[in-house]
């Protein structure tokens, strides 16, 4: 039963550590976009999103799997 209650605990801090990442790229792309400072600072906010997302997505997968097979 531990290994369950750890891999349910650690894909929950994954889905609050991606709530959280996504609240904050979008604030801050958001802010750049209103105050029209679409320059390279947007673009690496973009792709920064993108791929916290995408790290966050394989990791949570991984321990899912992971929990499939207890």
């Amino acid at each position: 039963m531990g290994k369950l209650d750890e891999v349910k605990s650690l894909i929950d801090w994954l889905k609050d550590l991606f709530k959280t990442l996504i609240a904050i790229m979008v604030a801050d792309i958001a802010k750049l976009f209103i105050d029209d400072k679409i320059n390279l600072l947007f673009y690496l906010g973009v792709s920064n999103l993108a791929v916290g997302c995408i790290v966050i997505s394989r990791k949570v997968e991984l321990h899912l799997n992971e929990l499939g097979k207890i």
